[in-house]
């Protein structure tokens, strides 16, 4: 399993807590860090940032992706507007842990700027270790666990049926934002060398 860690420029000093903390506690995962770092000259938005963690899912160069922004719901909402993205929000432990037992996304989002104390870098780590306690897509409660797979299931199911595909939303995008989302070099070069999937690939080129 692949894990990324992508986070919007505004939080650039807090991507080597967070790359740090999912290393941890992903020890089944091949975890790999695409900042957004201090040392960067662009900065980049939870917008575009969405952009590119949707593109290192949908071409397979990925499995799950860690982001996050100041409040962590802008890229949340971000996220799950980019096809093939099923991003939740995880300001806590308990809703890192329902998230991935009862939702299984493939992209989870933190706050970053909220609390950052001593209390708030607690609280990161304990959401982290318990978002990778137990493998996703386990079901929860366990006396409900076969029902919820279920709706898991049927939820992925209408979210692809509802959406268009990634090469017509890749289409539509504005000229200004893919040049932008061009110059985080990392993350195309990354996505070049493993994706997977013919039309982004194509695209990129």
């Amino acid at each position: 399993m692949r894990i990324g860690v992508i986070q919007a420029s505004s939080q650039s000093e807090k991507n080597s807590l967070l790359f740090e903390t999912v290393k941890k506690y992903a020890k089944y995962a091949t975890v790999l860090n695409f900042g957004c770092v201090p040392e960067e000259k662009e900065k980049y938005s939870y917008i575009e940032i969405s952009i590119l963690a949707g593109l290192l899912l949908a071409s397979g160069s990925l499995d799950l992706v860690v982001t996050g922004c100041s409040s962590g719901q802008g890229m949340m909402l971000a996220c799950n507007n980019v096809p093939g993205v099923l991003c939740g929000y995880v300001p806590t432990p308990m809703d890192a842990y329902l998230f991935a037992q009862i939702n299984d996304g493939n992209a989870v989002s933190v706050p970053l700027g909220e609390e950052y104390t001593w209390q708030g870098k607690e609280n990161l780590e304990q959401t982290v270790e318990k978002l990778f306690s137990e493998p996703f897509g386990q079901g929860y409660p366990k006396s409900e666990a076969e029902r919820k797979k279920k709706d898991s299931l049927l939820l992925k199911r209408i979210r692809k049926n509802s959406q268009v595909s990634i090469s017509e939303f890749l289409a539509v995008l504005p000229k200004e934002l893919i040049d932008k989302i061009r110059t985080k070099k990392n993350v195309i070069t990354f996505i070049e060398e493993n994706g997977k999937d013919p039309d982004i690939l194509a695209w990129l080129r």
